[in-house]
């Protein structure tokens, strides 16, 4: 049996760049050309609508240039990411950070080939997908201590990238993490020690063995005894704090 396509799409403002990744892309039996884009804008509309595997993204585009493009990058279709440029520092910095390959200006037929087959590799994990495009997005914004840190959840399936900033709190229930948002909860694709020192410098507190609190979410703290809390949060779930936890807490308090 076939195997199935790797659906694609590739968007570069330069129309004879997009020719000679057409014409590099067409003899390759398991790739087909799904959609082209010139500008951020038609690149955005194009993955929200065909859902494509994979897409070759160009960073330099005047207006909604291909950094935007990664930021907007939601839902649950998430794409492989190449990146396409003339610049390398730019390729480097953010094959770096998580995108699948990258690709210079002028393209040669080797290197192609060799990042072609990288992509294959990674989507036989739709997590490992998820995982690499919120590092891109990580990338995109700010200083490295500014960035927002960007977390995966799962539904059924489906794969979706969140802020961290929307996460009220990580519950652990033996060997599954729940991402708990206002309106949704999301099975969490680490550990919460993984996970926990990935939000290192962020308002995650640690407030028992099994649950990880976002404090800017927190509405309400009161005391149990002298070394134990309840926090509610925002969504009115309560958590209590263990006694191990409880002095970090304390002091948490007296910051407020």
């Amino acid at each position: 049996m076939a195997a199935t396509p790797i659906r694609a799409i590739l968007v570069d403002d330069e129309p004879i760049a997009r020719k000679v990744l057409r014409e590099e892309l067409e003899p390759v039996p398991d790739v087909k050309i799904v959609g082209e884009a010139e500008n951020g804008r038609q690149a955005i509309e194009q993955i929200h609508s065909l859902k494509p595997d994979l897409v070759f993204l160009d960073l330099q585009m005047p207006g909604i240039d291909g950094f935007e493009v990664l930021r907007r990058l939601d839902g649950s279709a998430l794409p492989c990411v190449v990146i396409v440029t003339a610049y390398d520092q730019h390729a480097i910095r953010a094959f770096d950070a998580g995108a699948v390959d990258y690709l210079l200006k002028p393209l040669g037929e080797d290197r192609l080939g060799r990042c072609l087959e990288r992509v294959r590799e990674l989507r036989r994990s739709t997590s490992a997908v998820a995982q690499s495009l919120a590092k891109l997005q990580e990338l995109t914004l700010g200083e490295p201590w500014a960035r927002p840190r960007k977390v995966v959840g799962r539904i059924g399936e489906e794969y979706f990238l969140l802020d961290s900033s929307q996460v009220l709190a990580f519950q652990a229930e033996r060997e599954l993490v729940w991402i708990i948002t206002r309106g949704q909860r999301y099975l969490a694709t680490q550990p919460l020690k993984v996970i926990q020192q990935k939000l290192a410098g962020l308002n995650f507190t640690r407030v028992h063995r099994n649950s990880l609190v976002n404090m800017d979410h927190v509405a309400k703290m009161a005391p149990l005894s002298s070394q134990r809390w309840r926090l509610t949060l925002n969504n009115q779930q309560e958590f209590v704090v263990s006694k191990r936890q409880g002095r970090a807490v304390q002091k948490l308090l007296t910051w407020w």
